[in-house]
């Protein structure tokens, strides 16, 4: 009942909705977290601009399509989660928050992404999973510092050959995409830790031996013929992987990713 008088409340422009919602929204959090995750929210309140000093603020699950401009004051803001929202392009403002490290959009209606991210120079994780990119967002590649990159479940059929600029990056999750080859580029990543490409339509995969970094590669559910061949020590989650313990260990491993990321608690040297 709670979640429908919310619902219901939401469509109602005035501050007492806006506090039934969020609350008075008076104080700084000691913390510097601000979490205002399903609580059916239409529009961002203007009075949590206010709280300068904010460095995690969660917005997931809400029903926003837009952020007002007045955010550009939380300047010390890390951590932003706008994912499973209802977002088709992403708000300028958020690209001028220069000291995001992570930053969550998955579960949106996304088909592009601003030259404006850019600017986020510091940024390190970025998810884009369940949105309706048909194209990589090339912009995705003047990121400098980003370790890890959340792709899955969009419409991606190749990656450019500028991912390789990303000299940082450590893991990228490409799985259910539309991939009908192992990209090539992913090839010339030495540092890479982690690929996934789980869900794809990759029907041949090429060594994988010369990526000395390589820790884990997740294929399966994909139409291949082979297994990639990897290095001493690197473990392969996939059809005619080295043990059946690995098939069944998938979910685990990838569950534990996602919990380690959604609660902000990444390590630096990831």
């Amino acid at each position: 009942m709670g979640n429908v008088v919310r619902g219901a409340v939401a469509f109602i422009p005035s501050d007492k909705c806006q506090i039934y919602l969020v609350g008075d929204l008076k104080e700084m959090p000691l913390d510097c977290t601000l979490d205002l995750s399903s609580r059916q929210l239409r529009r961002f309140p203007i009075r949590a601009c206010a709280f300068s000093e904010l460095i995690k603020l969660y917005l997931s699950d809400n029903h926003l399509s837009s952020l007002p401009p007045e955010l550009n004051n939380l300047q010390k803001l890390q951590l932003l989660a706008l994912d499973f929202n209802c977002f088709e392009e992403l708000p300028s403002v958020v690209c001028s928050l220069r000291q995001l490290t992570i930053l969550y959009l998955g579960n949106n209606r996304l088909y592009k992404l601003p030259k404006e991210l850019a600017q986020l120079t510091e940024l390190k994780t970025l998810w884009l999973e369940t949105n309706c990119f048909m194209k990589f967002p090339c912009v995705v590649c003047k990121l400098p510092n980003l370790k890890t990159l959340h792709l899955g479940y969009n419409q991606f059929r190749s990656l450019p050959g500028e991912l390789v600029r990303l000299n940082e990056l450590r893991s990228i999750w490409l799985a259910g995409n539309m991939l009908n080859e192992f990209p090539p580029v992913l090839l010339e990543m030495h540092y890479l830790e982690v690929i996934d490409v789980d869900r794809n339509r990759i029907r041949h995969f090429p060594a994988l031996t010369h990526l000395r970094g390589l820790k884990l590669v997740i294929y399966d559910h994909n139409p291949c013929v082979n297994a990639p061949s990897v290095g001493e020590g690197v473990r392969r989650v996939g059809r005619w992987a080295d043990s059946s313990e690995d098939e069944n260990d998938e979910s685990e491993i990838k569950a534990a990713e996602v919990s380690t990321e959604v609660r902000g608690q990444l390590q630096e040297s990831e």
